[in-house]
């Protein structure tokens, strides 16, 4: 099974919760046992698995990123002026597979899944969902 989820992001970088969306998709496919891969589509933004409970930790994970990858001063800049969410996308990474456990997603309780947006901000952003059932 496959969707897509669309977002709208509103800041040129920020992590957005999208757990509750994968748990939709999940939850309509009546899998009990698989893995669910979550890819987002685009080459300036990523997945990542983080801490959902203390929004402190995506603020860390965007002031490092920005520490270590600071905007305006590569090669591709020339194009588009963007080659700092190439590089971060690059580095997180586009997707993030999980464990279907039970009908459920086998995150932990703290962990939530985010869409990484680094050049932004955007009206749409699709984010697919694949669902594997073993």
């Amino acid at each position: 099974m496959q969707d897509i989820i669309t977002i709208q992001t509103h800041s040129r970088e920020g992590l957005y919760d999208i757990t509750s969306e994968v748990e939709s998709v999940l939850y309509g496919s009546d899998t009990e046992k698989g893995l669910i891969n979550v890819y987002a589509q685009g080459a300036t933004a990523a997945i990542m698995i983080q801490e959902g409970w203390d929004e402190s930790v995506q603020t860390d994970v965007i002031a490092l990123l920005r520490k270590y990858i600071p905007q305006g001063v590569w090669l591709h800049d020339a194009q588009d002026g963007n080659a700092d969410a190439h590089l971060k996308a690059g580095i997180i990474g586009p997707s993030e597979t999980i464990p279907v456990i039970n009908g459920k997603i086998g995150l932990s309780t703290w962990q939530n899944i985010f869409f990484c947006e680094f050049d932004g901000p955007r009206k749409k952003r699709n984010i697919i969902v694949t669902i594997v059932n073993i």
